[in-house]
């Protein structure tokens, strides 16, 4: 499982190093769109639309921003009003229920995948039916980006993992907004980076570690400083993304708390005990 999952994050890790190059290039003699106070119009497709503030209304949609996912996603806020209508033109939306696929490896769809409620698991099947979770994605992430930059088809699955809304942006007419608007690519390339560097993180750690060190050090990360964790997904899910069973990770989770490092409350809560021990158990 360990060498199937490494294999995946390293193909992974190449696809967004190429994505990461295409934008480089989009991003190079793109200019900006003019703002006009207050009220914006623009004329897409033979539509006016229009918005005024937060606003925006046509012939297809009525968004306010606590409704829109775009107010939600950091590609997208630094965008004026005028840009935010332009990509509200080219969005539709979609619900769907918990263990419902939005895609699936191998389809080619030119789209860009924005959560806007819920979470949603990128996972890759090995060929002996294992699954190896890539990430998990929450409101404000978005997936589908392989399919807009080098023209290939999904190299991934996405899953809903509670009942989730999606914002689906048309890929081609988002990539001719991209041209014009330096700072969604930028933002782009920002994100694809950080994806990039958890994905080589990862082949470390799957490559020089242990399962007990793996285990210590994303209890760490998870805590983020702070001796009580909540769980945001099962522990079947959570073993997936760290390449191991989910019956491994328990008996892990077992022994660390046999141990006096930490204690398990109920499914989805564990707290910190000892840190320092957790630490050097991490640093092997």
């Amino acid at each position: 499982m360990v060498g199937v999952l490494a294999k995946a994050l390293f193909i992974s890790s190449s696809i967004l190093v190429q994505i990461l190059s295409v934008l480089m290039v989009i991003v190079n003699g793109i200019r900006y769109c003019s703002l006009r106070k207050n009220k914006y119009e623009i004329v897409t497709e033979g539509r006016v639309v229009t918005m005024v503030e937060n606003h925006c209304s046509n012939d297809h949609c009525h968004c306010e921003a606590e409704r829109t996912c775009l107010h939600k996603v950091p590609i997208f806020s630094s965008l004026n009003p005028e840009e935010m209508a332009q990509i509200a033109a080219i969005i539709t939306d979609r619900e769907y229920k918990k263990g419902e696929n939005i895609y699936f490896s191998g389809e080619a769809k030119e789209r860009l995948y924005v959560i806007n409620h819920g979470k949603v698991k990128i996972y890759k099947v090995s060929e002996s039916g294992k699954e190896q979770i890539i990430r998990i994605l929450y409101p404000g992430d978005f997936m589908g980006e392989l399919s807009l930059f080098i023209n290939a088809p999904l190299n991934s699955n996405a899953e809903a993992l509670e009942s989730t809304d999606v914002c689906i942006i048309d890929g081609q007419k988002l990539n001719g907004i991209i041209r014009e608007v330096p700072t969604i690519a930028l933002k782009i390339i920002e994100e694809l980076s950080k994806r990039l560097q958890n994905a080589e993180n990862m082949i470390e750690a799957l490559g020089l570690h242990d399962v007990e060190q793996r285990v210590a050090d994303i209890l760490l990360n998870m805590s983020a400083g702070i001796d009580e964790i909540k769980l945001t997904i099962s522990k079947k899910d959570l073993a997936a993304h760290m390449g191991m069973s989910q019956e491994t990770l328990s008996r892990k989770l077992t022994f660390f708390q046999d141990m006096g490092w930490i204690k398990q409350v109920g499914h989805r809560t564990i707290r910190i005990l000892d840190r320092e021990a957790l630490s050097d158990l991490g640093r092997g």
